[in-house]
């Protein structure tokens, strides 16, 4: 079998564990939350008789774990069920949503790697200088901001104050890119806050120690310059683990998402997710649970492939 394709095949059978532990955490801690959708869409004046004809219907009086199979195979389908305020579809109510939320995602995930990366490369190359101790503490301000807090802030000055940018809400990227942009600026900033300091620090760490090898100090006998050693050997031989952190802060992103659309208004999968537990729409909430696990399965599957391309070591492991 060509080579390429067996990894890809290795890596989707470790995929499949990991997708039946996330469906049963999404289907199983939803079973803890108080409520029965069966009354919710009876009404408050309904019968019991009613609530169990509804619950039939949905099948609620089946086993838990002829449930959880019947949703996890329409899931994999396509099929997510319906919502039980709206009646309608929960995939369309999702990718109608889903956009807004990786817009925000993509535009932090990209400022975290431009921001964090020479701030980590700058740390490393003046160790335990005054440089070196500035980016630091920096960097660990940065991790313990949170930033639905930093939100707020940018809002008060940059939107509110000074008028630069949206205060809240979103513009399709289809229907005005400018705008689009616009909006996504701030709750950007705020989301890459803890992901610049995140990959700053994993850098920083990572080349400290690659600087200090012997194959770096040969390469300086040879007379490159230092720019060169970082650029084009230094971070070739930290590349795993910079992939490595830029994954873990695109899934972290992706959660964090709830508390910035909150303060920013933006109607995303996060808000999507508050509202619908608020108004016990529990097939809403398994809905777009279940899409952003597959996003980050999806994620950890293509960075597992790069890793491969990388470092073609990790194959034979």
């Amino acid at each position: 079998m060509n080579r390429p394709l067996a990894v890809i095949g290795s890596r989707l059978l470790q995929v499949l564990p990991v997708l039946v532990l996330a469906t049963l955490a999404i289907f199983g801690l939803l079973q803890l939350v108080p409520g029965d959708p069966a009354a919710v869409i009876a009404g408050e004046y309904a019968t019991a008789e009613r609530i169990a004809e509804i619950r039939h219907m949905l099948g609620l009086d089946l086993p838990l774990w002829q449930q959880y199979l019947h949703w996890l195979a329409n899931a994999l389908q396509g099929d997510l069920s319906t919502s039980l305020i709206t009646g309608q579809p929960v995939l369309d109510e999702v990718l109608r949503r889903l956009p807004d939320t990786l817009l925000i995602v993509s535009c932090a995930l990209l400022l975290s790697i431009a921001v964090g990366v020479p701030l980590g490369l700058l740390a490393a190359t003046h160790v335990d200088g005054p440089v070196d101790r500035t980016v630091t503490s920096v960097a660990s301000l940065g991790v313990a901001v949170p930033n639905f807090w930093l939100g707020m802030i940018l809002v008060g000055f940059f939107a509110l104050g000074l008028g630069w940018f949206p205060t809240t809400g979103a513009v399709p990227i289809t229907q005005d890119f400018g705008a689009a942009i616009a909006h996504a600026v701030l709750p950007s900033v705020a989301l890459a806050m803890g992901g610049t300091a995140e990959i700053t620090r994993q850098l920083r760490s990572a080349m400290i120690e690659v600087l200090s090898s012997q194959y770096v100090r040969t390469l300086h006998a040879k007379g490159l310059s230092q720019t060169r050693i970082l650029w084009r050997h230094g971070l070739k031989n930290v590349s795993l683990t910079l992939l490595t952190v830029i994954g873990l802060v695109f899934n972290r992103a992706l959660g964090a998402t709830v508390a910035i659309e909150a303060v920013f208004a933006i109607p995303g999968t996060g808000s999507l997710i508050v509202t619908s537990a608020t108004n016990k729409d529990f097939p809403v909430v398994q809905g777009v649970i279940f899409v952003l696990v597959m996003i980050v399965i999806a994620c950890n599957l293509v960075i597992d492939l790069l890793y491969s391309i990388l470092d073609p070591r990790v194959n034979k492991r």
